[in-house]
């Protein structure tokens, strides 16, 4: 067994408004529980709780605790002997825990890997062996490491609650987000015709590059027209995670029988909707956020089968993780954040 060093380097977030989150040299390495496996990170990613967190925007804070949900490494030891097999395997983490016996909803103890469960900005990560997945060959240390999180929440928004599928059209707004890129990935494979909006005409050059069906500009004030030109008969399915102002409007974008599929609220309160819009055109909105366990197994065997390249804006060492939570923080990524832990 490799020799574990007892202490490492980790990302704690802590009880400070003056550094509430700080890069420790000496943390203590976690020792193994029954039923755990100690991986030794490579990389990991970035998502927008790890921020909400520095910024005490998120419910239930716990101090110290490691942040990340998403990570790829190498498994060094296991508690138990019956998973033995997976010492010496690259392996991604399912970051659920306790989703719960219902796959239409989390259990109330759910909570998400990086708080308050330890994560991924570390060197080590002891957790459940059954948290586990092999990581996909095809992909790279770093793109594996911007799976997790962001991939199955728009695995589930996408298939399970939007239902799109071959010949859907469907559009995809805030195209800068880890989950709206990987939604519009997602659904592209599916052979689903996809539009998506952004603020940023690079990001929509970038996307159409991509071949985004259409990219409109959202703060063009003909955005809406522009996309009711483009497709008349509304869209089956529309991802959306900012609700606010243009909230009303998506709705009214919803095709006979459409969903709109609603994963956060960046945007701040929506705004109103035209109920006998809503209710004449058989629509529906409905509401979603992470993925339950078999999504997550459902998931990788998508990415796989087509092998969609997760995108990465950047990766960078662990000693400059502060400073991919500061671009964030700006909004100026395009693709995932991903840190480089070690070799």
């Amino acid at each position: 067994m490799n020799q574990i060093p007892p202490t490492m380097k980790a990302l704690v977030l802590q009880d400070n408004p003056e550094a509430r989150i700080e890069l420790k040299t000496n943390y203590p390495t976690p020792t193994l529980k029954a039923g755990q496996a100690l991986i030794k990170l490579k990389t990991a990613a970035l998502n927008h709780r790890d921020q909400w967190c520095r910024e005490g925007m998120y419910p239930g804070l716990r101090y110290p605790s490691i942040l990340g949900s998403d990570g790829c490494g190498t498994v060094v030891a296991v508690a138990d002997e019956a998973d033995q097999h997976w010492v010496g395997k690259d392996v991604l983490m399912n970051p659920n825990v306790n989703w719960g016996d219902n796959p239409a909803f989390q259990s109330l103890n759910y909570s998400i890997l990086g708080m308050p469960t330890d994560g991924t900005f570390a060197e080590y990560l002891a957790l459940p062996a059954h948290r586990l997945h092999e990581k996909p060959a095809y992909l790279s240390d770093e793109a594996a490491a911007a799976i997790p999180l962001a991939a199955l929440t728009a695995y589930r928004a996408v298939f399970t609650k939007g239902l799109a599928a071959n010949g859907s059209k469907v559009l995809v707004t805030g195209i800068g987000g880890g989950v709206a890129q990987f939604a519009f990935q997602l659904a592209q494979a599916a052979g689903a015709k996809v539009y998506v909006t952004s603020g940023s005409d690079e990001k929509l050059d970038q996307m159409r590059q991509a071949g985004a069906a259409g990219a409109v500009n959202y703060k063009d004030p003909q955005w809406v027209k522009t996309l009711i030109k483009a497709e008349p008969m509304g869209f089956h399915t529309i991802i959306d995670s900012a609700g606010g102002d243009a909230f009303g409007e998506l709705a009214k974008m919803l095709a006979q029988g459409g969903t709109m599929v609603v994963y956060g609220t960046t945007a701040g309160k929506p705004s109103g909707i035209h109920l006998p819009r809503l209710f004449f055109s058989q629509a529906s909105i409905t509401g979603s956020t992470m993925g339950n366990d078999q999504e997550f197994v459902d998931m990788l065997a998508f990415m796989a089968k087509h092998q969609i390249q997760p995108l990465v804006s950047s990766v960078r060492p662990l000693d400059d993780i502060v400073s991919a939570f500061d671009e964030m923080d700006q909004g100026r990524q395009f693709g995932k954040l991903v840190i480089r832990i070690s070799e």
